[in-house]
């Protein structure tokens, strides 16, 4: 079966062409799936023949709502996203004044490790299909109602681990017959894997490349975050500099505010050593509690951010938003996945939810 929907029209009109069909079609189709459509039955300006070739031929990933939070406090969507092989992924709408913005999903679950993020507590099941990152942007879009302007890559998954899907992901959401969501709207973010960085930056892509950081020494980094043990902080810095070299680009470093691990006034001048010299901003990032983790929110934001100024870095502290729901990446995940276990013991079978509920919230 074909993954229609991870298909460019280029290479949808060379798959019609395979199956005698006119080239011309492909435009129509494509424009079809960036409506959103469910079925093959809703192309109503196709040939019936045509649309039974494709049911016969092809396969759409429409995702359902298994769950679904809306914030009261500032109108923040969290949607748990049902795939058709019943593993479920996170996004996020978020209402801004420049615009709305999703965050996206790239993996189910997570192989990184990173031991402030629920994402990571059951692993990596699998990557997703470029099908799969452009239907939480679309469906997001349908369902909210709220036209999306801005897309950020920081759900749950590394991005640079699911490469060659991400880089589609791309072309299809930039294609001006579909979103056509300009690359400057974008922002990608990674733990740091520095070979697929320099990669990335053989694209010359104008989007924005965000880097979780979260600690400026070795000895710190590598006990929050495990990818560093192979990489360490002096390599995954010179892997940004080429980067800001070859593309031109302002980089994001992203940094959780951490409760006496990465929050020191010590841990604010290594940091801004680091960045010396080199073009970039720091994003601290208030802690959200993971309940299995024993890390906790750094009462010293305000502090860090006025240390990081004196040394002439470019700081800003990001805005939490939806912080009456399980906004925080993998949280509602998790939480679905450990209210499904029990009932999968008591009843011997599969207790997915599909209803498309929403969560009463407090």
């Amino acid at each position: 079966m074909v993954d229609i929907g991870s298909m460019t029209p280029e290479e949808l009109a060379a798959w019609l062409k395979e199956q005698g069909e006119p080239a011309f079609r492909a435009k129509q189709i494509f424009h079809w799936l960036y409506r959103g459509v469910t079925s093959f039955d809703e192309m109503s300006d196709l040939s019936k023949a045509l649309r039974q070739k494709l049911a016969e031929q092809c396969f759409l990933t429409v995702p359902k709502v298994a769950r679904k939070q809306v914030s009261k406090l500032d109108g923040t969507i969290k949607y748990l996203w049902e795939l058709s092989d019943g593993n479920c992924i996170e996004t996020v709408l978020m209402r801004y004044k420049h615009g709305n913005t999703v965050c996206i999903s790239c993996q189910v679950g997570c192989r990184m490790g990173c031991a402030f993020c629920a994402s990571t507590l059951a692993g990596k099941v699998r990557n997703l299909t470029p099908a799969e990152m452009i239907d939480q942007v679309l469906f997001t879009q349908l369902d909210s109602g709220a036209p999306i302007s801005n897309i950020v890559l920081m759900g749950i998954g590394e991005p640079l681990d699911n490469f060659e899907t991400v880089m589609k992901f791309l072309t299809l959401v930039n294609h001006p017959e579909g979103l056509n969501i300009g690359m400057r709207h974008i922002s990608l973010s990674t733990c740091g894997l520095t070979e697929q960085i320099d990669k990335l930056a053989q694209y010359g892509l104008q989007l924005t490349l965000s880097v979780s950081l979260h600690a400026p020494d070795d000895e710190t980094r590598s006990r929050i975050m495990p990818v560093n043990r192979s990489v360490g902080v002096e390599k995954l810095m010179d892997a940004c500099r080429r980067y800001f070299q070859t593309t031109g680009r302002r980089i994001s470093y992203e940094y959780a505010m951490i409760d006496g691990v990465n929050d020191s006034d010590r841990q604010a001048d290594l940091l801004a050593g680091l960045l010396k010299g080199m073009p970039g901003h720091v994003n601290l990032i208030p802690l959200n509690d993971v309940e299995e983790s024993p890390l906790k929110p750094s009462r010293r934001v305000a502090a860090f951010q006025k240390r990081l100024e004196r040394h002439g870095v470019t700081v800003t502290v990001r805005r939490r938003l939806g912080s009456d729901i399980d906004a925080s990446c993998g949280q509602l995940r998790r939480k679905a996945m450990q209210e499904t276990e029990p009932r999968r013991e008591r009843t011997g079978g599969d207790s997915r939810r599909t209803g498309g509920k929403e969560d009463e919230l407090p």
